[in-house]
């Protein structure tokens, strides 16, 4: 795929334009939960290739055709164990889920929105998770709901977060700082504190995740919005470099350490990409492709299974992993702009 692809989806975004977005309007009780349409009018456009809605960058290639809405069951989420959580747009809400018991919604937290992350470096996290979803937030919860801590970045818009073994969270600035300019990393050791902030190569980031040593990436745009980017902060540095792929990638997606490699997802061709890294450069290992979806916004993936938030499909998917294929799973329920996805247990 090239940038000319996304000219198939104006159309699309003309509709999507005149529907009412999921806002303020959500409402919630103990026993009974909703989710209906605002009275907002939801505006995308495209400046390069990124993907603004409302005025505010996401980190998705495209959108779906039409948002959707459904009332959600009573909350049943208590009894389960594990949990999936699909964030739709940023400051709208998430999607709570407990495959595989079930592929329906189960509850939701309101307010939430665009990416996630655990205190694992992959699979479910223990007992709590993070959520990017605020102008300059980022909110931590105890399973299922339960928020916890908030944590404020400088600069506008984060995109993306991380943790390592060490309970250090890396967020990601899609915009960085004023004086900087540029996607930067703020890194809160120990989840906690002001953070510290760091420059990165690139103009725009979009995803982060650690690898196994406590090295650091990030990927995003470079080259006035159209080049894809990885950058690497590693252990122990203080400066991000660029790390050359053996191959092209031509959207950025989801970083992350599956137990074996590092993988960059590309939204464009939906595929996840396995490396091995060696100083500046990332070599091919493998390729996972995936079919049946449009666009995985963020993926998330555990032993043997790997969670999509399809912006594109509107829904959320369950796939794999390492097999890749067709969604042996699909999870229904109300979204609105599906972005990020992680799972987590009790």
């Amino acid at each position: 795929m090239n940038t000319n692809g996304f000219l198939k989806y104006t159309g699309a975004l003309f509709a999507v334009a005149i529907l009412s977005a999921c806002g303020g309007a959500l409402r919630q009780d103990q026993d009974d939960m909703a989710v209906a349409p605002s009275t907002a009018t939801l505006n995308a456009t495209y400046v390069g290739r990124t993907l603004f809605v409302n005025g505010r960058p996401v980190t998705a290639a495209r959108l779906s055709p039409l948002p959707t809405y459904a009332t959600i069951l009573p909350d049943r989420h208590p009894k389960s164990k594990t949990f999936e959580y699909v964030f739709n747009e940023y400051e709208s809400y998430a999607s709570i889920f407990n495959y595989p018991k079930s592929t329906n919604e189960i509850g939701m937290i309101a307010g939430d929105g665009g990416q996630g992350c655990t205190n694992v470096l992959y699979g479910y996290g223990k007992k709590t998770f993070w959520n990017v979803g605020g102008p300059d937030q980022i909110t931590e919860y105890k399973v299922p709901k339960t928020p916890i801590k908030t944590l404020s970045i400088p600069g506008s818009f984060p995109t993306s977060c991380a943790m390592n073994t060490n309970g250090d969270l890396a967020v990601g600035v899609y915009e960085g700082t004023a004086s900087a300019g540029g996607g930067d990393v703020v890194i809160f050791k120990n989840a906690s504190g002001s953070g510290t902030v760091y420059s990165t190569p690139l103009d725009e980031e979009f995803f982060d995740g650690y690898d196994n040593q406590g090295n650091l990436f990030a990927d995003g745009f470079t080259g006035d919005r159209s080049g894809f980017a990885l950058v690497e902060l590693s252990n122990g540095s203080s400066k991000f470099v660029t790390i050359k792929t053996s191959n092209s990638v031509q959207f950025p997606g989801s970083v992350q350490w599956d137990g074996t490699y590092l993988t960059v997802f590309d939204q464009d061709t939906s595929e996840t990409y396995q490396y091995t890294v060696s100083g500046t450069t990332a070599t091919l290992k493998n390729t996972v492709q995936l079919s049946g979806d449009s666009d995985c916004a963020q993926t998330w993936i555990v032993q043997g299974l790997l969670y999509c938030g399809d912006a594109g499909n509107g829904n959320g998917e369950v796939f794999k992993y390492p097999g890749g294929g067709s969604p042996t799973a699909v999870l229904t329920g109300a979204f609105d702009v599906p972005l990020g996805v992680v799972a987590a247990k009790k």
